[in-house]
């Protein structure tokens, strides 16, 4: 019986169809679309939060405005003077106006 001899073969010699053209290669445009329309669907969601966020602090100002004019009205009531949005303080006026000294 005759010895065949054997062609030794290794991954170099492996046929791919890596090289080949886009002829069948229709599912990476699907599959680049299913990824577009999940990242529009996320996107979605933070922007529906944010604006949610946002709605969330425009009342927390309107709260704060109508607090602050129901504390500034109570403190007229009480005979308290507005001056510039402020009450008026008690507190005796500065002696000197020269600058700040630290004595040691």
């Amino acid at each position: 019986m005759p010895v065949t001899k054997r062609v030794a073969r290794g991954i170099q010699d492996i046929k791919t169809i890596s090289g080949r053209s886009e002829k069948g290669m229709t599912y990476k445009a699907y599959m680049r679309l299913s990824v577009l329309e999940m990242e529009k669907h996320r996107r979605g969601k933070e922007r529906s939060s944010a604006l949610a966020r946002v709605a969330n602090i425009d009342a927390r100002f309107q709260d704060i405005e109508k607090e602050k004019t129901e504390i500034l009205q109570t403190l007229g009531d009480q005979g308290f003077a507005k001056a510039h949005g402020k009450v008026r303080s008690s507190a005796a006026p500065r002696s000197s106006t020269g600058a700040f000294k630290i004595r040691y």
